[in-house]
């Protein structure tokens, strides 16, 4: 199906998949079909979901499925909403402009200011390297049987693959982005009719609670949840390959690309957004359902899947979907450090290179977590690397919301009324929450 799907697009995307040299790599014009149009169109938005699905949901979401059945789901929900928002504003600015949100922040802030926000936007990126090294390297543990710090050096070979991908298309990494988010997802369908959830409690648990912030630490976990949900680098990267499409200069083709792009991105995060909510149903279902209320770890999930469910092929089907999980967020992970290098100091590096050091900076604080620590203590280290990213996220918001409010920058398509109270009004939750989370883990 891939291929068949490759055959329709246009030849013309053969540059290397690093985002400085393939800027206008797909012509989208005027004349096709809409359908045609929207098969050009689509990619971007799958890349960017990667991030709503990494290694860094599955522990949140696991904890909070166990802990309180699907009582939180509304903030899974929520939490993609409020990613599809954000995402939406930041392919516009991309789309609008020309420019990504590293390179506008960049010409219009003073030094110091973007180096700050290039610190920032780097530990982000290790972190959420960790969360994926953490996670493919328990992959490897489930399915191969070796050591956890064996797993964890393993996933150092990943730049062999970014290497092997030198010189193709920027269309051949979607498709493999496109085969991977499916077999994720295919994995938890199969999952879900082994362990059929309760209809009834995943309808009541989509419905916004307060009383169900209330449980315990529930709060604490929702937060994570929005945490892991909304990934403060895909800002940056989303409104970077977003340029990838070549479309019409004038207003009436970049609103129709805007359009398109928008269709792009919804169906994406909403194919994010059911990944996600499937891992909590399955939790909820597996463990909740069954007295199991303490499961706070992925390895403990996998333990305990074939037990409960009778089915041996439910472990080994989460553990092909967390390393999948894994490998997908890998690769945009190296495109978002390449926007970011790119971006705020102007420079450029191989991205063979790129994948190299990010890893390197992954892999040590991972190998001597797991060693010092030992192999508990994966749940802990996963949850702290999404507290390093909330930390990070009201400053990639933050300039995003300024330039796309900027009618000078953004002309016709600068955000509405109804736009700055909603999005502004998330900034300011989303900080609250995020300073709460930070402050209460290290307290």
């Amino acid at each position: 199906m891939l291929s068949a799907l490759l055959d329709r697009l246009p030849k013309t995307a053969t540059a290397p998949f690093c985002p400085a040299e393939v800027r206008g790599a797909v012509p989208v014009p005027d004349g096709l079909p809409t359908w045609k149009r929207m098969l050009r169109t689509a990619g971007p938005g799958l890349l960017v979901s990667v991030g709503y699905m990494d290694p860094g949901n599955w522990a949140t979401d696991i904890e909070a499925g166990s802990r309180y059945g699907t009582s939180l789901l509304f903030v899974v929900v929520l939490s993609s909403l409020a990613a599809i928002l954000l995402q939406t504003l930041s392919m516009r600015l991309g789309l609008v402009t020309g420019k990504d949100l590293a390179r506008m922040s960049r010409e219009r802030f003073g030094p110091w200011t973007v180096k700050a926000q290039w610190v920032l936007a780097e530990l982000a990126i290790i972190a959420c390297d960790i969360a994926e090294v953490l996670g493919s390297a328990l992959a490897f543990k489930l399915l191969l049987g070796v050591p956890l710090w064996a797993g964890v050096l393993l996933t150092g070979l990943d730049t062999v693959i970014v290497l092997g991908l030198k010189g193709k298309g920027f269309r051949q990494l979607e498709a493999i982005i496109l085969g991977l988010i499916s077999t994720v997802g295919i994995c938890f369908l199969v999952q879900l009719i082994i362990v059929p959830p309760d209809a009834g409690a995943v309808a009541r648990g989509l419905v916004p609670s307060l009383a169900a912030l209330q449980q315990g630490n529930a709060l604490y976990l929702a937060i994570g949840i929005l945490g892991a949900t909304i990934m403060p680098h895909n800002l940056y990267l989303h409104s970077s390959i977003v340029q990838t499409r070549l479309t019409p200069e004038d207003v009436a083709g970049k609103r129709a690309a805007i359009r398109l792009a928008t269709i792009d991105t919804v169906v994406a995060l909403v194919l994010a957004l059911f990944i996600n909510a499937a891992i909590l149903v399955l939790a909820a279902s597996a463990f909740h359902g069954n007295g199991l209320r303490e499961v706070a770890g992925i390895e403990e999930a996998h333990e305990l899947l074939a037990p409960i469910t009778g089915a041996a092929v439910a472990g080994i089907l989460f553990g092909i979907a967390l390393f999948a999980s894994g490998q997908s967020a890998t690769f945009t992970g190296t495109i978002a450090g390449q926007v970011i290098l790119e971006g705020f100091l102007n420079l450029s590096i191989p991205c063979w290179q790129r994948r190299l050091i990010t890893r390197g900076l992954a892999i040590i604080p991972a190998l001597i977590g797991v060693l010092t620590l030992g192999d508990h203590a994966v749940g802990s280290l996963l949850v702290l690397t999404q507290v390093v990213l909330s930390a990070q996220l009201p400053f990639a918001i933050w300039p995003l919301l300024r330039f796309t409010d900027d009618k000078a920058l953004m002309g016709p398509f600068a955000n509405g009324l109804v736009t700055r109270l909603v999005a502004w009004g998330l900034f300011l939750v989303i900080s609250a929450a995020n300073v709460w989370l930070v402050v209460s883990t290290f307290a």
